[in-house]
């Protein structure tokens, strides 16, 4: 089955993925979006693993504040480049991570910064264990992981502070 153009748009649409990869992607699955979703988000994991070295100096601090004042989260989201950090998807990530944080009041980030003494499950504890609020299907660092792929990019979170009244 020949791949169209419209198809290839649609793919790219969804996905963010370049031209030639959506191309390739749809030839593999015999023009099956799905499929062909499934192939580029598994090639972008790979690739993200290949950059996990790479220095995050480029990001955003995203504040968020919940209704009432009473508790309030900064979280600091890095990637390689200004450029994804001014993208959409860089700044809604941001942002429903500092709602997680606000909601969950995780400790550590949980890349290894987790203390050996500290017996508590990771997923109470560690933000990127947490399942995430909107979608308990998914954790917090599938979706860092994603954007990464996404993007094309390193992303991580360097830090987080939570502040709540009478706490």
């Amino acid at each position: 089955m020949p791949v169209t153009v419209d198809d290839i748009k649609t793919l790219r649409e969804t996905t963010g993925a370049g031209i030639m990869e959506c191309k390739e992607a749809l030839e593999q699955s015999n023009g099956d979006q799905k499929k062909a979703s499934d192939i580029l988000r598994e090639k972008g994991f790979a690739q993200a693993a290949k950059r996990s070295d790479r220095d995050t100096s480029q990001g955003v601090i995203e504040a968020y504040i919940h209704t009432g004042g009473r508790v309030g989260a900064l979280v600091e989201l890095g990637c390689e480049t200004d450029f994804v950090a001014r993208t959409p998807d860089f700044k809604d990530l941001a942002h429903d991570l500092a709602m997680q944080v606000a909601a969950m009041a995780p400790e550590y980030v949980g890349d290894g910064d987790h203390p050996d003494d500290d017996n508590r499950p990771p997923a109470q504890t560690d933000l990127l264990a947490q399942p995430f609020i909107r979608d308990s299907s998914q954790q917090i660092s599938d979706l860092v992981q994603e954007l990464a792929a996404k993007v094309g990019e390193n992303v991580k979170v360097l830090r987080f502070s939570r502040l709540a009244l009478a706490e």
